[in-house]
């Protein structure tokens, strides 16, 4: 297993990357790892048994939000990447650990900018 501030490294060197017409877009947004996901996130995302998430967004994507949104104290929108199932998924191989994390920050930072799974994967398809 990777030790945390090792993976938690491989996520901010990832972010590091999503295109710079993206970046500056990109406020008030925590990113975050966890070791697994939860049994309250398995059940609101409908999993099934066996099933993981590499990641998460929790938030209000930005072509969502009202003209008065952020007025008063909001809380920071999350991305989580989950550490366990993405080693797994990477089967101990660190490379392909830098891959997955690569992949799953480009994921959710492209639905916190209002992307649908079907855009996502356009996008995703065009960053390859």
């Amino acid at each position: 297993m990777i030790p945390r501030e090792e993976f938690e490294q491989i996520v901010i060197d990832e972010l590091a990357k999503v295109p710079e017409q993206f970046q500056h877009k990109i406020k008030n947004v925590v990113f975050t790892v966890e070791e697994e996901t939860s049994a309250e996130t398995r059940t609101e995302n409908h999993l099934a048994f066996g099933q993981d998430l590499l990641g998460l967004y929790r938030g209000v994507p930005l072509i969502e939000r009202g003209d008065n949104y952020g007025i008063g104290m909001t809380l920071p929108d999350v991305i989580v990447v989950f550490q366990g199932p993405t080693e797994r998924s990477a089967n101990g191989d660190l490379v392909r650990v830098r891959a997955i994390v690569h992949e799953t920050v480009f994921h959710e930072v492209a639905h916190y900018l209002g992307m649908n799974e079907q855009e996502v994967a356009q996008w995703e398809g065009k960053q390859k």
